[in-house]
């Protein structure tokens, strides 16, 4: 009797525990289970529904039949029959450090046809797919972007393009990366979406608080335009989206010791002249304004957008310029030779001079607005007065008058250039008579009349 009852008791035990397997490998149909792992999203689809899509839509807000907008998180969900639902298990998004991640929108509202780019929305970056669409996000690329972290992205909205899928999006891995501008660089920006810039500019204007371009939207919302960029980066890291900006990387303008930087800008606030009444040969601005600023750049290295800016450097030392067959290192006098003038007895000779002069660093800024650069000071302004002055000068003396008495006409060439040059804001430290050339037909005959 007892070997009966343990057989009957094993009997209804087995029978229990394979009652217990059959029930729990039918409990995903019976009860509609579904388990999501941590590291995994759930992608609900919707077989069939009351209600269908509209043809313009692709992500379902209202039990649509299609794709869900909202997905599992991990854990045990119940009540997704097989008959009804699809389920696909989705591995989340991680983004690692140091890189960044591109997001394209499957549905959404258009990208208005002035743009490229869609809107950035609320939407828990790009983690809560009806807050996207609830919110107006737009179909297509993104301006917002996903940094380094893990995300539950639902893919039957979101495509996230990483360094690691980047080629099978038809982009660089390092498009990928943040964008790292080196210690004594500038990054100069063009911006790939926005407003056109307006017609008579050559870049943007500078628009605040969008943190170096990271944040895209507040840069549009703000006025941003399309284009080249007055605004650039400074050394450092940024989280950039490659769809809407570009930088290049330059070094920093270095001014050396002994020379300034006049700045020749040709963006900035509206030009207003403050060179003052005195000043009737050209204007000056002060700094932020178009034109040529009144306020040099000293020596040292600066983050000079050059795209924008002209930037001319002026010596602020003594400056020597031969009227010779050499040249200084500066080369401002390499197209300067000897002055060929005649005397007042019909002599043609040569003279070779050598001028010194200085602009002061406060002056240098109405020099360039007067003449454009220093070499143009030189041909169109030293080289018109020196050379003038002793081809006039010359007709009222003879050669030997040059000869016997150079230090004499020394002193009158220098009194008359640096009366001259001071109309141009240029001082003139000396001017210096080198070697005479006196005509070989001349030198003949002094002997021939010497010893009669």
């Amino acid at each position: 009797m007892k070997l009966v009852f343990l057989f009957a008791g094993e009997h209804l035990v087995l029978t229990g525990f394979i009652v217990i397997v059959i029930l729990a490998w039918l409990s995903p149909i019976l009860l509609g289970a579904v388990f999501i792992r941590e590291r995994q999203v759930g992608v609900v689809v919707k077989k069939f529904g009351a209600r269908s899509l509209p043809p313009s839509r692709l992500i379902a807000l209202a039990g649509e039949a299609g794709y869900q907008a909202d997905t599992l998180p991990p854990g045990l969900h119940f009540g997704f029959f097989r008959w009804q639902y699809r389920i696909i298990k989705a591995a989340i998004t991680v983004v690692p450090q140091g890189e960044i991640a591109l997001v394209v929108a499957a549905d959404g509202e258009p990208i208005p046809a002035e743009r490229i780019l869609g809107k950035v929305v609320d939407c828990d970056k790009f983690q809560d797919t009806r807050k996207f669409l609830a919110n107006g996000g737009e179909k297509g690329r993104q301006l917002g972007i996903l940094t380094a972290g893990v995300y539950r992205i639902n893919i039957a909205q979101f495509s996230v393009i990483t360094a690691a899928n980047a080629v099978e999006h038809g982009m660089a891995s390092d498009e990928l990366l943040l964008r790292h501008v080196q210690p004594d660089m500038v990054g100069i920006v063009t911006t790939l979406d926005g407003r056109p810039i307006e017609a008579t500019e050559i870049a943007g204007p500078t628009i605040p608080d969008h943190d170096s371009f990271q944040n895209s939207q507040a840069f549009l919302e703000g006025g941003g335009r399309r284009g080249l960029q007055e605004q650039i980066l400074l050394s450092g890291t940024w989280n950039l989206n490659p769809w809407f900006v570009h930088v290049e990387q330059v070094p920093m303008l270095q001014i050396p010791i002994g020379y300034v930087g006049v700045v020749i800008s040709f963006v900035g606030q509206a030009h207003v002249d403050v060179s003052g009444l005195e000043f009737k040969h050209g204007d000056l601005v002060n700094t932020g304004h178009k034109g040529v600023w009144v306020t040099p750049l000293y020596p040292g290295k600066h983050p000079i957008n050059t795209r924008v800016m002209k930037i001319e450097l002026v010596p602020t030392t003594n400056i020597v310029l031969n009227w010779a067959t050499r040249t200084e290192a500066h080369h401002y006098d390499e197209k300067l030779s000897s002055i060929t003038v005649r005397s007042r007895d019909g002599f043609a000779f040569n003279l070779d001079v050598a001028q010194i002069i200085h602009v002061g660093a406060l002056d240098a800024p109405k020099v360039i607005s007067r003449v454009g650069s220093m070499q143009n000071l030189v041909d169109h302004v030293l080289q018109p007065i020196v050379g003038n002055y002793f081809r006039n000068s010359a007709q009222d003396y003879t050669v030997l008058d040059f000869l016997s008495a150079r230090s004499q006409r020394q002193v009158e060439a220098a009194g008359h250039i640096r009366e001259a040059l001071a109309a141009y804001d240029v001082q003139a430290i000396d001017t210096l008579i080198g070697d005479i050339h006196p005509p070989a037909e001349l030198m003949q005959t002094q002997p021939e009349e010497t010893g009669s």
